[in-house]
């Protein structure tokens, strides 16, 4: 299975994500802030990411842009948010973002999207 790092400051958010990916059997790591998840995605090299884009201190979009400059295999991205407007999708995809979910989450769509950016 895939190594998923879960980005999220809201504990409540976080259970539910890695709660989710431990049914399929994925290794979960967690950070709850940018320099946390800079921090093991340079030691861990997860496969996924799913970054929240409202992060205290620096949003989950600057810290997308800052992995993507790393040299390393490059993770796949999905960003996790509350914003569920068309232009915060484009904007997460602009910063390089693979994909876009809204919160509150679909438990359908949320595994139908992991599922497609794991195979792809």
């Amino acid at each position: 299975m895939s190594t998923v790092l879960v980005v999220e400051d809201n504990d409540l958010n976080r259970r539910l994500f890695v709660d989710l990916l431990t049914t399929r059997k994925h290794t979960i790591l967690e950070a709850t802030d940018g320099p946390s998840a800079l921090d093991l995605v340079a030691k861990k090299k997860p496969d996924l990411i799913l970054m929240d884009i409202q992060l205290p201190s620096v949003s989950g979009l600057e810290i997308t842009q800052q992995i993507r400059k790393m040299s390393i295999k490059q993770p796949k991205i999905v960003a996790v948010s509350a914003f569920a407007l068309k232009q915060d999708a484009d904007k997460a995809l602009e910063a390089g973002c693979d994909d876009y979910i809204s919160k509150p989450i679909s438990i359908g769509s949320f595994f139908t999207t992991i599922d497609k950016i794991l195979k792809s």
